[in-house]
């Protein structure tokens, strides 16, 4: 996907990743294909940050849950720097994945028991996943501390509520980059975050991926921020991906009528979307069970083939793929 020469990595790759999910009791069991079909293949030389995008319920969650083998998928797999995390195969231990693949989550209340100081969360991780001595735990936490702005005397002995959520999600980041992990995995990692202080923890992430050499796949309903810090972005619509490619091709000239509608609901109206677990409705629940393209319902371009037949992917000039038939 990006950067040309022979040290080429694969940052990201799914094949045919699908979850399935059974909602209801067993008179009205319906099921759901959170993630329909999900194919991606970004490769880097360098570290970058992937944008996955999309309103609420699109299945991006599950997504990362995948990723992190919190889900088992229905069927496929994934591979992320060339270590398969997800499907059938040899996959790597609990603490070779955490070594290479780190979580940072929404809440960071969640994160982190009330009943433990956060240091000894960092600790655990820099012992367990790093193997290293106490002594050497210090200096791993030190530094991690310091690239996100915080010093160890700063946070030791200290218990979650003696913290603001964003002083909080920024012990997490430093959690997860003790292991100077290849990717980390953040899943709306801002939207709780007081929005005075939500550049901040994005800029981190620029930086941190300079310094740490640490690429990221950011999962946010925000196209802003997305717009902002990712290398190339991936839009997902009722689990499947719509549109992929470089971030600012596709933010700035959507060839989908979903990315499209996407942005232009943004300026127009200012407002957030419920990122909250939100019931899906009767109809965007037959949505997900849409034989053809699942968008055909609220597209402006839909034909009969839409409803008949689901789009292939269609690459385009600048590299990007879309996944359409009338594009």
């Amino acid at each position: 996907m990006m950067g040309s020469g022979y040290m080429m990595k694969t940052v990201l790759k799914t094949d045919s990743l699908k979850k399935t999910y059974s909602l209801g009791g067993l008179i009205r069991r319906v099921r759901i294909d959170a993630l329909d079909d999900v194919n991606l293949d970004i490769k880097s030389e360098q570290p970058i940050i992937i944008g996955l995008v999309g309103e609420s319920g699109c299945g991006k969650t599950t997504f990362a849950k995948v990723i992190l083998r919190l889900v088992k998928p229905t069927s496929g797999r994934a591979i992320v720097y060339d270590r398969l995390v997800a499907g059938k195969g040899d996959k790597p231990t609990k603490q070779e994945l955490l070594a290479a693949l780190q979580p940072i989550f929404q809440n960071p209340y969640e994160a982190f028991s009330s009943y433990r100081t956060v240091d000894s969360y960092l600790r655990e991780t820099a012992v367990q996943v790093n193997q290293l001595s106490q002594a050497e735990a210090v200096d791993a936490m030190e530094e991690a501390l310091t690239s996100v702005g915080l010093e160890y005397g700063d946070v030791r002995g200290k218990y979650p509520n003696q913290f603001s959520g964003g002083e909080l999600q920024r012990v997490s980041i430093a959690r997860a980059l003790i292991p100077r992990p290849n990717i980390i995995v953040a899943d709306e990692p801002v939207s709780m975050i007081d929005a005075s202080l939500r550049m901040n923890v994005i800029n981190l992430f620029l930086t941190l991926k300079q310094e740490y050499e640490t690429s990221f796949l950011y999962i946010t309903h925000d196209l802003a921020t997305a717009y902002y810090i990712s290398d190339c972005i991936a839009v997902m619509y009722r689990g499947c991906i719509v549109e992929f490619g470089d971030a600012k091709a596709v933010l700035t000239d959507p060839q989908h009528p979903y990315t499209k509608l996407l942005l232009e609901s943004i300026p127009r109206t200012n407002r957030k979307w419920d990122h909250k677990q939100i019931a899906l409705s009767g109809i965007e629940t037959k949505e997900y069970q849409f034989e053809g393209c699942k968008f055909r319902n609220r597209c402006p371009l839909a034909r009969e083939i839409c409803a008949q037949r689901r789009p292939s992917a269609v690459r385009q000039e600048d590299g990007r793929v879309v996944y359409c038939h009338f594009v």
